[in-house]
């Protein structure tokens, strides 16, 4: 491999005449990517033939939709774009909702897309789709291959706009263009695309600067874009020379260390009361890597939290993102670790030594306390056979330091939001707000493969679960020793709740059966644990992560003990104007 990086260096600026899988090939090489993911199929098998030779792995799953999910993950542990291929047609299609996902997480990723042929296009031949216009929408640009001599210079450029705009990017090939000979380069990143960007305007960061040298209660929102920028410790200095409580945001509870006396926790849906009360009494809020999602920022436990007339200063690498969902005072385009250093620096000439603001760290302090009691007095109350918050108390306890924790979409999996605590950086691999089901077991693998020393954990509904236990298969011959803890109510349980609450316990669709998960992933050659005991949580994480082993915690919770529903911005109690269906109207059943 060193040896072919030299060789490579050499070469650099010099055409050289290679076949088109070759100068493919060698610009993934040149990215630093070392996994591919996917399902094998004839139209890139060329390609694929090449990457043992390159020292780069194909990691074949079960569903392409798993694909996109492990590349996703993979950059957000490594910050190294994932990348994933499938057949064209039916192959590249499965990945419709894990690129969707990648696009709204703002994840860098590359869709290798080979489709007809050229001979073919347009004849609906077997296997044709019209593949670009399928993912127009769901990724930040589609770059699409017109002759084999630029397929190393259309890869350049799908994966300069995956990292300069922070999502997926399809690179549309025609399958036999693969094929053939060419003259071209390979090239260095650094030679088409910039690694770093500054802090932003001068003049708006002054303006930040002197709103929050005068605010009285400042507060801080921490997003993915300090994680991405490995800014964070950039935005704790702020925090401590402010003395202002440093919220998370939406599911990204590892943008703030939890242990730090000025961090509240996350907010949005099943968040931190802590980080509520602290944002909602706020003068000055600095948004930092933040788009300020319109969901993330909903009223939550019924507290209407997102502060109405305080001034807000956004940071953010895309200027789309400014203004998008709340209106600011200052908007700064640029690199969060960048623009948060500026700040401090300037803060630090224009407030060289601010007094501790005592009181606010004691109320602080208080909010936290007060929280996390309600989390623990929630959590114990009794539940047959266990209070699914209780499950989550006793494996949060149980993880380790460094663990690295995916959380699907769900009743169980988002009130996870209100107990994982973080006190380092890409631990965290949340769905996010395209909220699909299945998404929590392939990151999880992506996340391992990215820091394969790492315990790594996902947190998982049985619903969602049987849209991925499939992917147990890839962990046991791949060896990626993630565990899977699967909390089993025997439900949807996050739709059950609105039919609970709205539709007087009508359960339509949303109870599920399932064989036992435990025994399912042993015949697949995992660990597998059942469990209907609080106290026996501990012990199968520990025993899971002395064995290294891919691992299936079947965790039997309480069906019963919800969450409030995920909308109810958008649920209205049901009106019936047939005669036919007036017995089911909310006024007849009186509550």
């Amino acid at each position: 491999m060193v040896k072919q990086k030299e060789e490579m260096k050499q070469t650099v600026n010099k055409k050289q005449r290679m076949t088109p899988s070759e100068a493919i090939v060698e610009t993934l090489v040149a990215e630093n990517v070392k996994e591919v993911y996917g399902i094998v199929g004839s139209a890139f098998m060329d390609m694929l033939d090449l990457f043992p030779t390159a020292d780069i792995r194909f990691i074949p799953v079960r569903h392409e939709q798993s694909a996109g999910h492990m590349a996703d993950a993979y950059e957000r542990v490594s910050g190294t774009a994932g990348v994933i291929v499938g057949q064209n047609g039916p192959g590249i299609t499965n990945m419709v909702t894990s690129v969707a996902a990648a696009n709204q997480a703002h994840s860098p990723m590359v869709v290798i897309s080979p489709s007809a042929g050229t001979a073919s296009i347009g004849l609906d031949g077997f296997q044709e789709a019209n593949q670009v216009s399928i993912f127009e929408d769901i990724t930040k640009e589609t770059v699409r291959v017109t002759n084999k001599n630029r397929v190393a210079d259309c890869l350049r450029t799908a994966f300069r706009i995956a990292y300069a705009e922070r999502g997926p990017v399809l690179y549309d090939i025609p399958r036999d263009l693969f094929y053939g000979e060419m003259e071209d380069y390979i090239l260095e990143p650094k030679q088409y695309r910039a690694e770093k960007r500054g802090f932003g305007d001068v003049a708006s960061i002054q303006r930040a600067v002197d709103l929050l040298k005068n605010a009285k209660k400042p507060a801080i929102i921490s997003g993915r874009g300090s994680v991405d920028a490995d800014g964070v410790d950039s935005v704790v200095k702020i925090a401590e020379h402010l003395t202002a409580p440093a919220a998370c945001a939406y599911m990204h509870n590892d943008a703030f260390p939890a242990d730090h006396p000025l961090g509240v926790g996350p907010i949005g849906y099943m968040g931190a009361k802590s980080a509520m009360y602290a944002l909602k009494e706020a003068d000055v809020v600095l948004a930092v890597g933040t788009r300020l999602s319109q969901f993330g920022t909903l009223p939550s436990y019924d507290i209407d939290y997102f502060p109405k007339n305080a001034k807000i200063i956004q940071v953010d690498i895309n200027p789309r993102q400014i203004g998008r969902t709340h209106p600011v005072e200052v908007g700064i385009i640029g690199d969060a670790k960048a623009a948060s250093d500026e700040i401090y620096q300037r803060l630090q000439e224009v407030l060289p030594s601010p007094e501790k603001d005592d009181a606010r760290l004691k109320q602080i302090g208080e909010w936290k306390e007060a929280w996390e009691k309600e989390l623990v007095d929630t959590a114990m109350e009794d539940g047959t056979p266990i209070n699914p918050r209780r499950a989550l108390l006793e494996m949060t306890k149980a993880l380790p330091e460094n663990a690295i924790v995916s959380s699907d979409i769900g009743n169980v999996s988002s009130t996870a939001n209100a107990y994982l605590r973080f006190n380092q950086t890409r631990r965290h691999i949340a769905a996010l707000t395209f909220g699909n089901t299945g998404f929590a077991y392939p990151a999880a693998l992506g996340a391992q493969l990215a820091e394969p020393d790492a315990p790594v954990f996902a947190i998982i509904g049985d619903g969602a679960w049987g849209m991925s236990l499939h992917e147990v298969s890839t962990a046991v011959e791949q060896n990626i020793p993630v565990v899977a803890c699967v909390f089993n109510n025997k439900s949807w349980a996050a739709e059950k709740k609105n039919q609970v609450d709205y539709y007087d316990d009508r359960y339509v669709g949303s109870n599920i059966s399932a064989p036992e998960f435990a025994e399912v992933a042993k015949s697949m050659g995992a660990l597998g644990y059942t469990i209907d005991k609080p106290e026996d949580i501990a012990p199968a994480i520990e025993d899971a992560l002395a064995k290294r082993k891919p691992a299936v915690l079947n965790i039997y919770v309480d069906g019963t003990q919800l969450a409030p529903p995920f909308r109810k911005d958008a649920l209205k109690m049901p009106t019936r104007l047939l005669d036919k269906y007036k017995h089911l109207d909310f006024d007849v059943w009186g509550k």
